[in-house]
C-alpha cells in the first residue's frame, strides 16, 4: 500500500542520545498527520550497526513517549526498549507512536466487542471522561493505512505480517490484541503486557475467542503482575488461556502467558521483564 505521506521524510529529525551509552539512533516525525486520528509524534529507533542495505522487522509500540526518553516519559522511567533489544541481539526497527493524551482510552479500547446497544452506558462513560467515544478502529486505520505504508516506503523493512509486531501495556495491551485480530494479515506478532481486560467485564476475551486467526501463523504474548492493579488480571488470563487452548493455539509456541508475582502496573515493571516478550515474539520459528 502506497502512503500519501511519503513527503514526510523531510521533517525526519535526529534526536540526541537521551542517556549515556544509548545504543542505536533515535529519530522523530512531529507531527505525523492523519485523516483518521489527531496528528501526533512518532519516534523511530534504528539499531546500532543499522545498514540500509539490510531488511528489518518492525515493532510498533503504543504510548511512544514512555519508550526511550526519560524526561518525556509519564513516570520519568522508560521501557528501556533500545537497551533491551540491543542486549538480546534483536535487530529491528521500532516505531513508538505517542498516545493522544485524553483520547488514549477511546483510541485503545477495542470497538467491535462493544458494538451492541447494551454497551451504550460504557461508551457514554468514556465519552464523558475523555471527550470522545471509542475510536480504536480509526486508530488502527492510522497504523495500517498511513503509518505502516510510510515506514515500509522509507525504511528497509520486512513488510510481511511474520515480521510485523505490535506491543503495549494496560490499554495498550488491549489495542495490540485488537490489532492482531482485526488485521491478522498485517500484524503477525502481538505483545500484551498487563492487559486491562477488566474494563470489558469479560466481553473482550469472548470477542477474541471468536475473532482470532487460525493457530500456527501468529504469536501472542500476555503477562500480568501479582501486585497493585495487576492483581485483578489473573482470572481474565485464565479465560484467555482456556480459549487459546480450545482453539488449538500451542502454549509456548503460538502463545505465552506469564505471571510475575512481585510486579505491579508501571513502566519500571514492564522494563524489567521486557526481554521476555521480545525474546518470545522474535524467536526463530520452531
Amino acid at each position: 500500500m502506497k502512503s500519501r505521506y511519503n513527503h514526510l521524510m523531510n521533517p525526519w529529525i535526529s534526536l540526541p542520545a537521551p542517556t549515556p551509552n544509548f545504543p542505536g539512533s533515535l529519530y522523530r516525525l512531529d507531527p505525523f498527520p492523519s485523516d483518521h486520528v489527531p496528528p501526533r509524534r512518532v519516534d523511530f529507533w534504528l539499531p546500532a550497526g543499522y545498514d540500509p542495505a539490510k531488511r528489518y522487522p518492525v515493532l510498533y509500540m503504543h504510548d511512544g513517549q514512555n519508550l526511550f526518553i526519560p524526561a518525556e516519559s509519564y513516570t520519568k522511567i522508560t521501557w528501556g526498549v533500545a537497551e533491551t533489544l540491543t542486549v538480546l541481539g534483536i535487530d529491528c526497527i521500532v516505531a513508538g507512536v505517542w498516545n493522544a493524551g485524553q483520547r488514549r482510552v477511546p483510541e485503545y479500547l477495542p470497538e467491535a466487542p462493544f458494538a451492541g446497544a447494551h454497551f451504550d452506558p460504557l461508551r457514554e462513560e468514556i465519552r464523558a471522561d475523555a471527550g470522545a467515544a471509542p475510536c480504536s478502529d480509526a486508530y488502527l486505520r492510522f497504523l495500517v493505512e498511513e503509518l505502516k505504508p510510510w515506514v515500509d516506503a522509507n525504511l528497509p523493512t520486512l513488510p510481511g505480517s511474520a515480521h510485523t509486531a505490535v506491543m503495549g501495556s494496560s490499554m495498550g495491551g488491549l489495542i495490540s490484541l485488537y490489532a492482531l485480530c482485526h488485521y491478522p494479515q498485517v500484524f503477525g506478532l502481538a505483545g500484551c503486557l498487563s492487559t486491562h481486560f477488566p474494563i470489558g467485564a469479560g466481553q473482550i476475551e469472548e470477542w477474541m475467542r471468536d475473532n482470532l486467526p487460525q493457530p500456527g501463523s501468529h504469536r501472542l504474548y500476555f503477562d500480568f503482575g501479582g501486585r497493585g492493579g495487576d492483581r485483578e488480571y489473573g482470572v481474565h488470563h485464565l479465560r484467555v488461556r482456556s480459549f487459546l487452548d480450545g482453539l488449538g493455539w500451542r502454549d509456548g509456541s503460538d502463545y505465552l502467558i506469564r505471571r510475575f508475582p512481585d510486579a505491579t502496573h508501571n513502566e519500571r515493571a514492564w522494563r524489567k521483564r521486557l526481554h521476555v516478550p521480545l525474546r518470545f515474539l522474535f524467536a526463530e520459528k520452531r
